[in-house]
């Protein structure tokens, strides 16, 4: 019989925790954190408030949705419709709803309507006055998917963004057409929604790692079983996104099987020797991927050559590994983040057969397990990572090596590659995702647990382009601005 300390650390929120939802907790438990939460939470609004000063500063656009229940994953989706001010886009969630009163309140995956603001139109009232308690104007409930068990993980098809997979706390992945799934509703005991899709293939649960190819509909997972599995949605499919509109409308329509809609893997592979918490394709190969575990190593596979690993890297960290990504610009850089507070990054030109390997470069800021990371699309070197300590760090590989006069040393502490830090998240932020549509519009979610005893927060946010644009185009554009205003402003005679 296995101990609990035998059991891999789980991200998100433990089985067992009490599920509430913030609407309870705010009318039943008032005042159940007790001394030490609250104590933590006051330090953490002393930082939040501090944060909140300096938004109309950093930001270009922010929104605040508040999530009466916790949410494990966030994606964006499809573009469906285009305005000169905002776009309206898809965005897919979780809810994690509880037991209450001898009655189940289902799980659900949550389509939503989402209003992003196009950049530079945002006024910096409309940024600084939002309402933390309060859902935002800006995502609005398209469809309710009943899931059969929790939603731990969802992405979305790139060949398809209307087909999105998602991770449950089970042994199969389950596939969606969100377009033809019926809008259910949420109430006590309601039947789940029945997936288009089963892929089996795990001997135990796979509750994280979850990733759909690029160049074809495969669909890569990892679970407690040790193993990873490859699938094709090509085998159980009528026609894709080759044939959908370039916007991403339904193109592609799952056949479904009425007796059985489920397929077999094309491939198992073994080499871990503990969970597999994340996988990856490689961004210019169906063929490669990678993966990480709690047994601390990053595996590269190759399935034209076998099921075995064709590069271990035995202690890619000092502790268990949550998160891996490759870069899609450059398919030799992988990024991990572990339960070791750290991000490191790899090249796999200087990885060897016989696991033998440093990382290029170790990014250490984070006081808590990391358990995102993310590579930008818009820029190669950049990326970001999100942790249990409440923040989300964006990096740039590329600075780390510039250096600093002694003067601004001493009064940025900050460590290289750093260049700007999301600090609006009072809780663990258990994922995030990078708008390809608009590649430095980020969502992000946090699971309110420690903080508030339920619930959690989704934010959608653009950081200022004045800190990632070029510097010589910043300074002329200030440059110009102050022309500006000197040309305007009243000359008074002496």
């Amino acid at each position: 019989m296995e101990t609990p300390s035998s059991h891999p650390k789980r991200r998100g929120r433990p089985k067992g925790s009490s599920t509430k939802s913030k609407e309870e907790r705010g009318e039943k438990e008032p005042h159940s954190s007790g001394r030490l939460r609250g104590k933590a939470a006051a330090a953490v609004d002393e930082k939040y408030v501090q944060w909140k000063s300096l938004v109309p500063v950093l930001y270009d656009w922010f929104a605040n949705h508040n999530l009466v229940w916790p949410s494990l994953s966030c994606r964006w989706g499809p573009i469906v419709e285009q305005g000169s001010l905002k776009n309206r886009q898809r965005l897919y969630l979780s809810e994690q709803a509880s037991f209450i009163a001898h009655n189940y309140l289902p799980n659900t995956l949550i389509i939503a309507n989402c209003d992003v603001v196009k950049p530079r139109v945002a006024s910096e009232d409309h940024i600084a006055n939002f309402n933390e308690e309060a859902r935002s104007p800006f995502v609005k409930k398209y469809k309710t998917i009943i899931h059969p068990g929790e939603v731990n993980r969802i992405r979305e098809l790139p060949q398809n963004k209307n087909i999105v997979a998602t991770h449950t706390d089970g042994p199969e992945v389950l596939i969606w057409d969100i377009e033809a799934q019926p809008n259910k509703h949420a109430v006590y005991g309601a039947a789940a929604s029945r997936p288009d899709l089963v892929l089996s293939g795990h001997q135990d649960n796979a509750e994280f790692a979850l990733a759909l190819c690029p160049m074809e509909p495969f669909v890569l997972s990892g679970g407690k079983d040790k193993t990873v599995v490859l699938w094709s949605i090509e085998d159980h499919i009528s026609t894709l996104a080759a044939d959908a509109p370039k916007s991403g409308g339904s193109g592609g329509s799952i056949i479904k099987c009425a007796d059985n809609p489920s397929i077999e893997p094309r491939g198992i592979f073994q080499g871990h020797e503990d969970t597999v918490e994340d996988v990856q394709f490689c961004p210019s190969s169906s063929q490669e991927f990678c993966s990480v575990g709690d047994d601390s190593c990053l595996i590269l596979w190759d399935a034209r050559v076998g099921n075995n690993p064709v590069v271990k890297v035995e202690k890619a960290h000092d502790a268990d590994l949550h998160c891996v990504d490759w870069n899609p610009h450059n398919d030799n850089l992988i990024i991990t983040g572990s339960a070791d507070n750290s991000v490191r990054l790899f090249d796999r030109r200087n990885l060897t057969s016989d696991g033998v390997g440093s990382p290029v470069h170790m990014f250490e800021q984070h006081t808590a397990a990391v358990l995102c990371a993310q590579w930008c699309p818009d820029r190669s070197s950049v990326f970001g990572s999100s942790a249990e300590d409440g923040l989300l760090n964006i990096w740039d590989y590329e600075k780390v090596g510039e250096t600093k006069d002694t003067e601004a040393k001493s009064e940025d502490d900050s460590p290289p590659g750093l260049f700007f830090q999301h600090a609006g998240h009072r809780d663990k932020i258990v994922d995030f995702h990078w708008n390809a549509s608009d590649p430095w519009t980020i969502v992000s979610v946090s699971d309110d647990l420690e903080t508030s005893g339920g619930g959690g927060t989704l934010q959608i946010w653009r950081m200022s382009d004045l800190l990632y644009r070029p510097e010589e185009d910043v300074l002329s554009e200030l440059q110009q601005f102050k022309d500006h205003v000197s040309k305007c402003a009243p000359k008074f005679k002496g």
